[in-house]
């Protein structure tokens, strides 16, 4: 509901765009002096000096996401795939048994190729053992010591049948390591899916549950985010970070035995790169963490500024607000910019220092593995298997650092959806309810208290009863709480004190849903969907026959515009109702309370958006439509209202005047001073 009296936050300014020239001037790229004003990409401030590389950058410090209670209550979000999990934490051990094993075989390989090598080389008819005893009888123990690591028949060459053995076991287990993985990543894919698809759908249960001052104080473009981007980026975080999780750790473990059953020497090289690894990743971590914060937050914020400009665009080339909405929009784009560059470069060094802490390795077992390989305690397929354990060693644990580059942008958007789903929700309905006898629709404030915040109240001890049938028009200046008066009726905010009976029965007795089903709205600002005419005025009532969908749009005259349409109430409107008038727009929602038979009928400015003619027809159909059923009209334009049975006139929360059109012109106070501002002659010029 829009609240024409209440000044609005500035978030609510934001997200109402269509209702002032302020809030139309959302940001934009398109349109007007977009085209003369070239787009420059920034460049971060700061440079390699004192404080790192973005130590004079202008990200404004953001508390470091509290990391581990929010990956933690992520993680508690797959509980009902435990099964599913298991699954292919199983079929990930299987991929990686093969996949730990493969160079192994290819080790065996290259230690038949490299012996048949050399015996091709050595006499015939001579052992190995004998061979060994000449080498050393003759002083040339390296070789000997070479040859007894080796498994050889001097003089026969390369067993080419054992060789095509091993590379065909390698080439089996490696397909099936494959086909494992597969299945692994097919499971844990729908693992996930699963997981965002509960949580989109607690999200949209809880916002259905918010109160309407949450959606005061939040940009509709940062509440988007968080039901989008944020979740969607949750679900990329959780596919990519739980499956190198576990292939990861599982590998690391695997390639860990291997090693160690191969070289222990060699393995003790290798196992440098933990420590190396953990200390470099957690030092960039602890740097990137507020980034990942910031740049999320600040795509909320740009979402924010294109969702305003798009709603009110009309507006800002009308007030030719182009060049300033320019200026917004690139001070959004370049704080995201900032943010983004920030968290992505410095989490982005965990690779380079991964591969260099690599490259180290690789030096290490390839010199140590050589000495290894020349004194015969190793073979060389064994060396050769024994690198390429080394690049499965801290190829996953670069993963794992990489990962933690993941992690932090998925638990930072993870912070963000929680914070909403923690949100305080509106109070619960009561359990059982009570529902009014009938819908006569007689309402009473009896001692209504309200304020917007704590130290500013707004509606102070007010007191007034609407019999039944009656029209009941609502007057006063901006602010005075004539919005703010319905909204109270329709239990869209608590009240402070007091209480609201409709019927004899007090409104917090009864549920939301069972309250304003008893009540229909037309509102200043319309709202359509995207759907046909037919569908949007059947929203009024879920179930309406074709015949009360015509009756309605016959009584509030939709039907002499939609006869014109080309495909009739079969027309297909966009979200905002853009290929209709605004008139016709209104009609459309006039029709939809009509529909719905209310008992109670709330207009707020309701033909503010239609022609004098058409306002004629409408005001015939309002006649109609409020026979034997209240209504309260929210008016700015006191001649739809001369009769109304009931005028109150309200300044600053309270009634200070009450009565018909007549009678308080005769009493010639506040009523009369509205009446004689809007009606009175204009004063010539001189």
């Amino acid at each position: 509901m829009s609240r024409t009296d209440k000044a609005p936050t500035p978030a609510h300014a934001a997200g109402s765009a269509g209702t002032s020239a302020a809030g139309g001037s959302g940001a934009s790229a398109a349109g007007g002096s977009a085209a003369q004003t070239p787009m420059r990409i920034p460049r971060p401030a700061g440079g390699p000096g004192r404080g790192g590389p973005f130590a004079g950058m202008n990200i404004p410090a953001e508390k470091a996401m509290n990391f581990g209670p929010s990956a933690r209550r992520l993680l508690g979000e797959l509980r009902p795939e435990r099964l599913w999990l298991t699954l292919v934490l199983l079929l990930a051990v299987v991929s990686v048994t093969f996949s730990v094993i493969g160079p192994r075989l290819l080790g065996e390989g290259t230690n038949l190729i490299f012996a048949g090598v050399v015996s091709k080389q050595l006499p015939a008819g001579v052992s190995q053992a004998q061979l060994i005893a000449q080498l050393r009888a003759a002083g040339e123990n390296q070789k000997a010591d070479m040859l007894s690591a080796m498994t050889l028949t001097p003089g026969t060459g390369i067993d080419f049948t054992a060789l095509a053995t091993v590379l065909l076991w390698a080439v089996v287990l490696y397909v099936l390591a494959s086909a494992f993985g597969w299945m692994q990543a097919y499971i844990l894919n729908g693992v996930v899916q699963r997981t965002v698809f509960r949580l989109r759908e607690r999200i949209e249960a809880k916002i259905n549950k918010l109160p309407l001052r949450y959606f005061d104080s939040v940009q509709r473009g940062e509440l988007l985010s968080r039901v989008t981007n944020d979740v969607d980026n949750i679900s990329q975080s959780l596919q990519q970070s739980i499956s190198q999780a576990v292939t990861s750790l599982l590998t690391v473990v695997g390639v860990l035995v291997m090693m160690l059953l191969l070289s222990p020497t060699l393995a003790i090289i290798a196992l440098v790169t933990i420590p190396l690894t953990l200390v470099t990743t957690t030092v960039i971590a602890k740097r990137s963490q507020k980034l990942f914060v910031a740049q999320w937050r600040h795509t909320g914020e740009l979402n924010g500024q294109i969702e305003e400009t798009y709603t009110g665009h009309a507006l800002v080339k009308v007030f030719g607000r182009q060049r300033e909405v320019e200026e917004r929009f690139r001070e959004k784009n370049v704080e995201l910019y900032q943010a983004s560059f920030g968290a992505q470069f410095i989490s982005g060094l965990i690779m380079p220092a991964m591969t260099f802490i690599g490259n180290l390795v690789y030096v290490g077992i390839a010199v140590v593995g050589g000495l290894q390989v020349a004194s015969g305690a190793m073979q060389l397929g064994d060396v050769q298997a024994f690198i390429q354990y080394s690049r499965q060693f801290t190829q996953p644990l670069a993963q794992l650092g990489s990962m933690a580059n993941l992690l932090q942008s998925g638990v930072a958007s993870a912070e963000r959806v929680f914070e909403l789903l923690d949100t305080e929700e509106q109070s619960a309905d009561p359990s059982p309810s009570v529902a009014p006898d009938g819908g006569r629709g007689r309402l009473v404030f009896e001692d209504v208290s309200f304020s917007y915040s704590p130290d500013k109240p707004l509606i102070s001890s007010l007191s007034l009863v609407a019999e039944p049938g009656q029209t009941v028009a609502i007057v006063g200046p901006t602010g005075a709480g004539k919005t703010t008066l319905v909204n109270l009726m329709m239990r869209f905010y608590e009240l402070d004190a007091g209480r609201i009976t409709l019927d004899g029965v007090d409104v917090t007795a009864m549920t939301r849903n069972e309250l304003r089903s008893r009540m229909g709205m037309v509102l200043q600002d319309t709202w359509l969907f995207g759907g046909t005419i037919r569908d949007n005025i059947a929203y009024g009532r879920p179930g309406a026959t074709e015949a009360e969908i015509l009756e309605a749009a016959k009584a509030t005259y939709v039907d002499r515009f939609v006869r014109s349409l080309p495909e009739g109430y079969d027309t297909v409107l966009d979200d905002e109702g853009g290929n209709v008038s605004a008139g016709e727009k209104q009609l459309l929602t006039i029709a939809r309370a009509f529909l719905a038979r209310p008992s109670v009928l709330i207009l707020d400015e309701a033909t503010s958006s239609v022609d004098t003619r058409t306002e004629v027809l409408v005001q015939k159909a309002m006649s109609a439509l409020r026979s034997d059923r209240t209504s309260f009209v929210i008016a700015h334009r006191l001649s739809t209202i001369r009769d109304a049975d009931l005028i109150l006139v309200m300044e600053a929360g309270q009634i200070v005047e009450q009565g018909t059109h007549t009678s308080l012109l005769a009493a010639g106070g506040a009523y009369a001073a509205l009446y004689a501002a809007q009606f009175a002659a204009p004063v010539a010029e001189v």
